[in-house]
């Protein structure tokens, strides 16, 4: 329903009245189009808009154009005869008449008649019509025609079943003739007998043929057993061997079979996760504690059972034995009773039981000691698991407690029979249990408390107190035990500082604690990082300090070496940047060149150092200039004639000095006498020599060590491009200047080697040249101007370009504005046919109230009339 238009009051007479210099003058008719900016030399346009005004324009353009189009749409005030041909003069009237007919019966064919049948046209399924496939005439015939029960004829099943439509009905007067040449009828009765004698005759019939076909079977079996003894062929007893003889299985058949009996694969228990396996070794500990405190305190358990034995469930229980008769026999001796002899028998009886008690006893403590020295090897065995770093401790653990599980089970069933301890043995037992180790440890707070819980032990129990330690302090069993393992690392990196700085250093134990480290670092490494970088970074400003106060610092001790050392083995020495292995090349490089060699000691540490660099870049390759000088200077040390060398020596080394002949032997017999040996690390701290003659081996020894770290520094850098440069003083050194005639055939084989390494790689370097001719210059093109001007919009460079682009942005604009009109016209068409709408429904509301009130009053007269009537 729409709304009803209102009516046009005196406003709107005088808004038509105004002029366009009032509107333009009004501010609220006037929209203005502000710009971002102002560009010099562009003419502006639409700065002032008036937007009713040009919609009001809009509108009153579409009710003149549009709206009247839309009012006359299928409309026509002329009458226009469209039929075919009407004005073509070339075409007959027979002709016109023709194609109107049938372009009137395709209409009707196409639209209407489409689905209509033509009655002439016969319709078939599988070549049978359909109209006598309706009729339904089809017989349907019986299927057990042979049998003799349950057969009705035809003439049966009419007459009894067919209300007498069969044989009794009435026939036509020309079949009737053709039954009979008389023209009777047959009565009921006739018709009966007849149809009971034809069904005698027909099972008669069916009989006679069944008997038939039955003797023809039999005299066919007879027949066919006669012939059939001519046609068995019987084969020879080889023929029937051969033929029952299997052929034998091929290899694939045997392995079949074979895999079919194999044992299947079983799923077995799923492997324990870390949590779980450091709760269990947890709580075996705490176990163990537990007894050990139990021992110390004295409480044994003593068993007093004897050895079940077993019963059967047939057992009555009735088989005694009696081992020894009650009764006396009577003897006489001098005419007395002979009773003395028995009561010798019994206390001799007595004797053996006594003996036989302290034989048990001492066979208890036996097994007490032989529990002792298990215990011990048991600890021995712990020791060497946990120093071990094997990946079957875990399948060791298991089959132990098995083991275990097994001997409990044994102990339960069959327990053994013991006998209560004495005060001595109670007393040698709390001493034993005092002497153990404790099996749970606390992790220790500070570097004293470590202390004390190590100190006074051997190094096998040291690392099998701190393997207790982080089973005791695993990261899974408790939110603090991860930061105290960080701090046991540091700890154990300080202890193991201290035993280098021990004299004698104690080595043996710093090897053995090595594996715990490796341990800690690998489930803390971040924590390890910064341990290992703490120690590096004061060792660093340590030899700054000296530098700066003294001008040289000395070489590092044993602890900083095996510091460096474990570094190594702890932290990936390949990586480009590693935040330990780094600092530590640096540091090592540091002391190769700040750290002058005055003594044999320092030689040795050096030559350490040397043996740790290669180490480290072993497999990465890093070329370090600071290894090959200070072994080039090591050389040197060995030269007797320094007057004219061939090569130059880097700092800390000089070309002459008072230390510059730390490694010449001056006698020539100790090369004879000399041989291999293996210089020990300690030999850092402190050289103590009884005379020349063991000096003069150390000074081979050391020169031994260095000819070997320069084979491998040769090995190590042959791929190098600069490889003859950079051991070219090294091969000067040994062929001019070393004496090696007067030293043993193992140096003057190392001697030898590095020659032949050196030489016999070639120089691939190619001299630089200049080139004969003047390089040619590239050629040069005229540069492609392209206009990239009309504020930032590229255009093309020739007129048709140009005039390409301004139709294509022509053609751009107007389809948009295009579109911009046509959806305005459709909202004008809308509008309008609302208002169509509205008008109707208003109009036909108007008329519904005239008819529903011409109504009322038609009533109301009614009534009126009606109301007259009866009151007359």
């Amino acid at each position: 329903m729409g709304k009803t238009q209102k009516k046009k009051g005196l406003a709107d007479k005088v808004q038509k009245t105004k002029t366009a210099t009032e509107i333009k003058n009004n501010p609220f008719e006037v929209k203005i189009n502000r710009k971002k900016f102002d560009v010099l030399g562009r003419k502006t346009k639409h700065d002032v808009g008036l937007p009713g005004v040009s919609r009001s324009k809009a509108i009153k353009k579409r009710k003149e154009t549009l709206l009247k189009e839309y009012k006359l749409k299928n409309k026509a005030n002329k009458i226009i005869d469209r039929r075919f041909g009407e004005y073509d003069t070339k075409m007959a009237p027979e002709e016109k008449i023709l194609k109107r007919f049938a372009l009137e019966r395709q209409r009707i064919h196409d639209k209407k008649d489409i689905y209509n049948l033509n009655e002439e046209e016969e319709l078939t399924h599988y070549g049978q019509s359909l109209a006598d496939i309706e009729k339904l005439n089809d017989v349907v015939e019986s299927d057990s025609d042979t049998e003799e029960k349950g057969l009705l004829s035809a003439e049966l099943t009419a007459s009894h079943f067919g209300g007498g439509g069969g044989l009794l009905r009435k026939k036509s007067p020309h079949e009737q003739n053709n039954d009979d040449g008389t023209h009777k009828p047959k009565t009921r009765q006739e018709l009966i007998e007849e149809m009971i004698v034809k069904s005698k005759l027909e099972k008669r019939e069916r009989q006679t043929q069944r008997e038939e076909a039955q003797e023809l079977t039999e005299k066919l079996d007879n027949d066919w057993k006669s012939i059939q003894s001519l046609l068995v062929h019987r084969t020879p007893k080889s023929e029937l061997k051969e033929a029952d003889e299997k052929p034998k299985p091929d290899e694939y058949d045997m392995i079949v079979r074979e895999l079919g009996f194999e044992m299947k694969a079983q799923p077995s228990e799923r492997m324990k996760t870390e949590e779980e396996l450091a709760k269990e070794e947890k709580e075996r500990l705490q176990k163990l504690e537990a007894d050990r405190l139990r021992r110390m305190q004295g409480d044994i358990e003593e068993d007093s059972t004897k050895k079940v034995s077993h019963l059967s469930a047939d057992d009555l229980n009735d088989g005694f034995i009696l081992d020894k008769e009650d009764r006396r026999t009577l003897s006489y001796q001098d005419g007395k009773w002979n009773i003395e002899a028995d009561e010798e028998g019994e206390e001799s009886g007595k004797d053996e039981e006594d003996l036989g008690g302290e034989e048990e006893e001492d066979g208890e403590e036996g097994g007490e000691s032989a529990d002792e020295e298990e215990e011990e090897s048991e600890e021995d065995a712990e020791s060497g698991d946990e120093g071990s770093h094997s990946d079957l401790d875990s399948e060791q653990d298991s089959n132990q407690e098995e083991d275990e599980k097994e001997k409990t089970d044994k102990e339960e069933a069959f327990p053994v029979v013991q006998k209560t301890l004495t005060e001595e043995e109670r007393i040698a037992q709390q001493e034993a249990a005092k002497a153990e180790l404790p099996y749970t440890f606390a992790a220790p707070e500070s570097y004293s408390d470590l202390l004390s819980l190590i100190q006074g032990h051997s190094p096998e129990k040291q690392c099998i107190i701190v393997g207790r330690i982080q089973k005791c302090n695993h990261p899974s069993l408790a939110s603090g035990n991860k930061f105290k393992l960080q701090k046991l690392f540091g700890f154990l990196l300080e202890y193991v500082g201290e035993l280098a700085t021990r004299t004698p250093a104690d080595l043996l134990t710093v090897n053995k604690l090595v594996p715990q480290l490796y341990g800690l670092c690998q489930m803390f490494p971040e924590a390890a990082c910064t341990s290992m970088q703490s120690i590096l970074c004061d060792s660093a400003h340590d030899m700054e300090e000296a530098i700066e106060l003294k001008g040289r610092s000395p070489f590092p001790g044993l602890d900083m070496l095996i510091y460096l050392k474990i570094a190594s083995l702890l932290f990936p020495a390949s990586d480009f940047r590693h935040p330990v292995v780094t600092p530590a090349m640096v540091y090592i490089s540091q002391s190769l060149t700040k750290c002058p060699v005055t003594t044999l000691e320092d030689v040795t540490t050096g030559l350490v150092l040397c043996s740790l660099t290669i180490e480290y870049v072993s497999l990465s390759q890093r070329f370090v200039p600071e290894l090959i000088n200070f072994l080039l200077g090591i050389l040197h040390l060995a030269v007797p004639d320094k007057t004219s060398l061939g090569y130059a020596v880097v700092p800390p080394f000089k070309a002459k000095g008072k230390s510059s002949d730390l490694l010449v032997v001056k006698n020539e017999k100790v090369a004879e006498v000399w041989k291999i040996k293996q210089q020990p690390l300690s030999a850092v701290q402190g050289l103590k020599f009884k005379d020349s003659l063991e000096i003069d081996h150390f000074k081979f020894s050391s020169l031994a060590t260095c000819l070997d770290l320069v084979k491998r520094c040769t090995s190590l850098y042959k791929s190098l491009p600069s490889f003859s440069k950079v051991f070219q003083p090294i091969g000067t050194l040994l062929m001019k200047h070393l004496p090696v005639e007067n030293y043993p055939s193992h140096l003057r084989a190392l001697h030898q080697d590095i020659l032949e390494a050196i030489n016999s790689t070639p120089t691939s370097h190619v001299p630089l040249v200049l080139e004969k001719k003047k390089p040619v210059p590239l050629k040069l093109y005229t540069p492609k101007i392209v206009e990239v001007l009309d504020y930032g919009k590229k255009r093309g460079c020739t007129k048709q370009e140009r005039e390409r682009e301004r139709l294509k942005h022509k053609y751009k604009k107007e389809f948009k504005g295009a579109l911009r009109e046509i959806r305005k016209d459709t909202r004008f068409l809308a509008r309008e046919k609302l208002s169509e709408v509205m008008a109707r429904d208003s109009e036909r509301k108007r008329k519904v109230k005239e008819l529903f009130g011409s109504l009322a009053t038609q009533e109301g007269e009614w009534k009126a009339l009606k109301r007259r009537k009866n009151k007359s």
